[in-house]
């Protein structure tokens, strides 16, 4: 077992934390894909902290890349300049875009991505003589981040309640939560189509042709635990959004850049957005960054236009955070990595499957390549959930550290209040003796966790 870690009182920090009554660890270095403690404990991040690092810890050709770029440049304001590492990512990321993609508008993280892509649905509309659309269609239980545009469109209960007098008004259909909702005798397809069905009972409610956007994770993350969309649901949705002249805004911060086992989730489901939002696995963690990819037409509709994209940030297309994303890009080609996500995705499922397929308060196991959600109940019966005052998921989160694993349990996973997961989302260098370790360690922390609060 490893040596105890030592967590500073919480009113000795000056920093501002998430959590104000208890400390935290101090991560003092990363090697590979664990990190470790002031105390010397280490910890395999088994959820690359929130599904960022996906080349794990100091990776040397990152680290080099990122030296290199400050002796040169490390900053400069994109109102005065571009930069030539800045182009050479936009190059590389638009060569293997989803078809039609022609530009990439780089910001500082996830959020930032989302409320960029929402402010060029609004203005593309402005630009092409269609003001009178202002409404957004999200999805219920997603999450899409904490700027308040963001927030606005995601539908996590727990995370809009206090803020819901400053959000803007978005119509919320139900997710594609096949473990929940699918009904009995329904197929998955047909459960696809009534979605569908759903959506465009709402399109209709606001009238189409007032409608700017749907948007949704391609596959859901963080407030719902990996949700996999059924075979069709996104054809289906593409073909009502051109119908409606909507566009389709697939939000991949989480899902995307290889963590599903392709470079883009919407691959899978052989659909092409007109916005693309990635962060997370775009830097790795390595720096700050994410960014949108946008459709040719979207582009030229601003160009011929008004000229100018009326958004913008200090530190749009850091100089240091590009040469970073720039490397962690190039080591995926070389290193093939994305077919490693997908042999040590089919190995951690099985993993999974022979830890948990039987356990008595296992729901359901789901999600692709290197991206899994473990979602527990108090009864696989009747699939109830465990009593939210037990927060069952932070007794998970508190008993994994204490074996030497990081692991992202969320509560809420039903509606927002009620409901238990873990995500998964190891780092794609990962071996798979290192995923059976997390998988035990994870066995551990669960049975434990339940066991203190049954």
């Amino acid at each position: 077992m490893n040596a105890q870690s030592s967590a500073p009182p919480a009113q000795n920090s000056k920093v501002f934390h998430r959590q104000l009554r208890t400390g935290l660890p101090t991560a003092v270095a990363g090697q590979g894909i664990e990190l470790i403690d002031a105390s010397g404990k280490r910890y395999l991040d088994a959820s690359g902290g929130a599904a960022v690092s996906c080349l794990g810890h100091g990776h040397p050709d990152v680290i080099a890349a990122m030296h290199a770029q400050i002796d040169k440049l490390a900053y400069a304001h994109t109102s005065f300049f571009t930069t030539e590492v800045a182009e050479e990512l936009a190059d590389l990321l638009i060569d293997s875009a989803p078809e039609g993609m022609s530009h990439v508008y780089f910001v500082s993280g996830g959020s930032e991505a989302v409320e960029a892509a929402l402010k060029m649905a609004r203005q593309y509309f402005v630009e092409i003589g269609q003001p009178q659309r202002k409404h957004f269609v999200a999805r219920r239980q997603s999450y899409h981040g904490n700027t308040l545009g963001a927030l606005a469109v995601g539908g996590n209960a727990w995370r809009r309640e206090q803020f819901k007098p400053l959000l803007i008004d978005v119509t919320h259909v139900s997710p594609c939560y096949e473990y929940r909702d699918r009904a009995d005798g329904e197929t998955p397809e047909q459960y696809g189509q009534r979605l569908v069905a759903e959506l465009s009972q709402a399109i209709d409610t606001l009238g189409g042709e007032n409608v700017m956007a749907f948007v949704a994770e391609t596959i859901g993350g963080a407030t719902a635990g990996v949700l996999t969309p059924v075979p069709g649901y996104f054809k289906g949705i593409r073909e009502l959004c051109d119908r409606h002249g909507i566009l389709l805004i697939l939000d991949e911060v989480m899902c995307g850049m290889g963590r599903s086992g392709t470079l883009h989730a919407c691959e899978q489901e052989g659909v092409v957005p007109d916005l693309l939002t990635i962060a997370k696995g775009l830097g790795g963690g390595y720096q700050p960054i994410g960014a949108v990819l946008a459709q040719g037409k979207l582009v030229d509709a601003f160009r011929k236009g008004s000229g100018l994209f009326q958004h913008g940030h200090t530190y749009l297309g850091h100089a240091v955070a590009c040469a970073a994303a720039l490397a962690v890009q190039k080591v995926i080609i070389r290193d093939n990595l994305l077919a490693q996500v997908r042999d040590r995705g089919t190995a951690l499922q099985g993993l999974l499957q022979a830890r948990f397929g039987d356990h008595p308060h296992v729901g359901d196991i789901r999600g692709r390549g290197l991206f899994w959600g473990v979602e527990l109940v108090a009864d696989r019966s009747t699939k109830q959930w465990f009593d939210p005052a037990r927060k069952l998921h932070a007794r998970i989160k508190a008993e994994a550290m204490v074996e030497g694993l990081m692991v992202y349990p969320m509560s809420g996973t039903v509606d927002g209040v009620r409901g238990d997961h873990v995500l998964l989302a190891p780092p794609f260098i990962s071996s798979e003796e290192a995923l059976a370790l997390v998988v035990a360690r994870l066995g551990t922390a669960i049975d434990r966790a339940i066991g203190s609060t049954i």
